[in-house]
């Protein structure tokens, strides 16, 4: 089959609900992939961060086709022998009490809503149907209907209505705006380290942590959204190690699964996640034992220092070598580790197509919000491959 079949397959049968760059990948190995008709691309995506540890890494794959064999899925109906070592193995890599395993990022959003909510009613003492939670503008941090209720981005928010109430959105990096946003009745602050789909977003340095403080001050929860940028991707463990601003609630996706299964979850202190009991909250494919191995394997390979050195140093690289090419139709170069953006004048040129001419050159990243794209390679990227694609992004942007 033909890229061009499978692409046609995919538009008269899929729902069109994406809009892909034209390649269609077949495998994939290291930071590398392949299309059908077997030219090669150095992935600069890396599945929006979930393949930190490259593709078809060796380590994760004998550990699912062991797991494979034996035993794959039990639902939370029984035990399962690797679910409360997973739990132990994620508590510990956090720095955190307990966990609440679910399968994507969205449902471990939902979930840290729910415990947010469940413990301003139980131990916070907020009055049933009160419970405020304070957002970001332009947060992304799922697509389920209340995770959109409150998003600023109308692409992902028009006619879906009506929308879940209880939200309240200030701006980003504002910590001021955040202490005058909290009212008696909020219960937790929601947001992520840096703000992947708006375009890489950074804070200013200290907003993390002040926001801790005025979590603490306020008897609020502070819930980090590490789902993108969690497991080594910003060159530390967790984004949140750049400041003093441990989370009440660490919520967790995409790496986790080491590139082979959807696996999250929802790390937190046991004195807040005890407030659900048995019934009240759960998931069929939660914890089950073929994402508990997975897991495992990943935070092995996570735990390596060389990783979290080896992006911290491409990502510093990646930065200072593209901001050293003078050419107007660059706003800025902006990131952390190896989650960088490049934001382009949307009036000279267009992300779309300059993700089109970088796969033409065999390098594959995607636009967001027409004018931004984001490059995440995998961790492992070393400096030939590094330099591989540099030559090729700088050859496109000098194009411009």
């Amino acid at each position: 089959m033909t890229s061009r079949d499978a692409m046609a397959i995919e538009e008269a049968y899929g729902a069109h609900n994406y809009h892909p760059i034209p390649v269609v990948l077949t495998r994939g190995e290291g930071v590398w992939v392949w299309d059908v008709e077997d030219m090669r691309y150095l992935d600069m995506l890396s599945a929006y961060s979930a393949h930190n540890l490259g593709h078809a890494h060796p380590g994760v794959l004998a550990v699912a086709h062991r797991q494979l064999e034996r035993l794959t899925l039990t639902s939370r109906a029984f035990h399962n022998d690797l679910l409360g070592i997973f739990c132990r193995r994620l508590a510990e890599f956090c720095g955190l009490e307990m966990v609440l395993p679910m399968n994507t990022g969205a449902e471990a959003v939902e979930t840290a809503i729910k415990t947010a909510r469940k413990w301003g009613y139980q131990v916070k003492g907020v009055e049933q149907e009160k419970a405020e939670i304070i957002v970001c503008c332009e947060n992304f941090h799922g697509r389920t209907t209340t995770i959109i209720s409150f998003s600023t981005d109308p692409v992902a928010r028009n006619d879906y209505g009506p929308y879940t109430p209880g939200f309240t959105i200030i701006p980003f990096g504002n910590a001021a705006a955040l202490e005058e946003a909290i009212t008696p009745n909020t219960v937790a602050f929601l947001v992520e380290p840096i703000q992947g789909e708006a375009g890489v977003k950074v804070p200013p340095d200290g907003y993390l942590s002040a926001a801790r403080q005025i979590c603490t001050r306020h008897n609020v929860l502070l819930v980090l959204d590490e789902v993108q940028t969690g497991f080594c991707r910003t060159g530390k463990r967790f984004c949140h190690h750049y400041e003093d601003a441990t989370p009440d609630i660490l919520v967790l996706g995409k790496a986790l699964g080491g590139g082979v299964m959807p696996v999250s979850a929802v790390v937190s202190r046991r004195d807040i996640l005890s407030v659900f009991k048995p019934g009240e909250h759960g998931s069929t494919f939660g914890g089950n034992p073929l994402a508990c191995a997975i897991a495992m394997a990943a935070l092995d390979a996570l735990e390596d220092p060389a990783l979290l050195a080896n992006a911290a140093r491409q990502g510093e690289r990646f930065r200072s070598t593209l901001r050293s090419i003078d050419n107007p139709v660059v706003r800025e170069v902006r990131g952390r580790g190896l989650l960088n953006a490049i934001e382009l004048d949307a009036h000279k040129a267009s992300g779309r197509k300059v993700s089109e001419a970088l796969q033409a050159r065999g390098v594959l990243a995607k636009e967001t919000h027409q004018n931004i794209i984001r490059f995440a390679p995998p961790l492992i990227i070393d400096d030939d491959e590094m330099s591989w694609a540099l030559e090729r992004i700088i050859a496109v942007i000098r194009s411009l």
